[in-house]
């Protein structure tokens, strides 16, 4: 039961395992969406109707901080959590909003070492354009 799998990876990383803050890991953890704060929080409030926006909020930055989860800035002014940690890039339909992950393999990003000027820690490629054989349909 996944339930048991949230609370037990939550008690692993030191996290107190509160009704609200396994209901909100087990959508944001398992979900192959990129959410913002307020998609988990709707999504979450339909079966946790007493689940507070700060709650949320919270419960988020803890699974950040923790290494549990990413918080991702793709577009201006528009955080999204992403569960999946391995290295990879993403796609963002700009018709629709939709954020798909891309397979790290996928693309060559060619002499990152040679940079002399900057010591990089991570990068990743994020695509924009209109994914092929999308429908007016929303992230």
């Amino acid at each position: 039961m996944r339930h048991d799998a949230v609370i037990a990876l939550l008690t692993r990383h030191g996290i107190q395992p509160s009704a609200q803050r396994v209901a909100v890991a087990d959508y944001v953890l398992y979900t192959d969406e990129h959410p913002s704060a307020d998609r988990v929080f709707a999504k979450v409030r339909k079966a946790l109707p007493v689940l507070s926006r700060a709650t949320v909020y919270n419960t988020l930055n803890l699974l950040v901080k923790k290494g549990l989860l990413r918080e991702l800035v793709l577009a201006e002014g528009k955080v999204v959590f992403d569960p999946k940690l391995e290295r990879h890039h993403h796609f963002v339909d700009e018709q629709t909003g939709r954020i798909s992950d891309v397979p790290w393999e996928a693309l060559e990003v060619k002499k990152v070492a040679t940079l002399d000027e900057f010591d990089v820690a991570e990068y990743q490629v994020v695509l924009r354009g209109r994914r092929r054989g999308t429908r007016d349909r929303k992230n």
